[in-house]
């Protein structure tokens, strides 16, 4: 099993940009049952990128780290089966 985890990210609220603190992730757009496939985002040498399915704007804050985000809460954590 690899070491690195891709963090996943949403936009539920609807808001036009999410401050993230890594440059590789996955966007999943809305929380299920409403979101759009779960698309893999590398930034490389930029530092914003746009989401092709829902237009959320993610811009690279190197003052964040892994999970965190600006606004709070765009985290999208995959629940767990019980």
């Amino acid at each position: 099993m690899a070491a690195h985890v891709i963090p996943h990210f949403h936009n539920d609220s609807g808001v036009e940009k999410v401050e993230i603190g890594v440059k590789e992730f996955m966007c999943v757009g809305a929380k299920p049952p409403f979101d759009h496939p779960h698309i893999y985002i590398d930034m490389g040498d930029d530092a914003e990128k746009v989401c092709s399915y829902c237009s959320t704007l993610y811009r690279f804050n190197d003052r964040l780290h892994g999970p965190e985000t600006l606004p709070p809460g765009h985290l999208f954590v995959e629940p767990v089966a019980a």
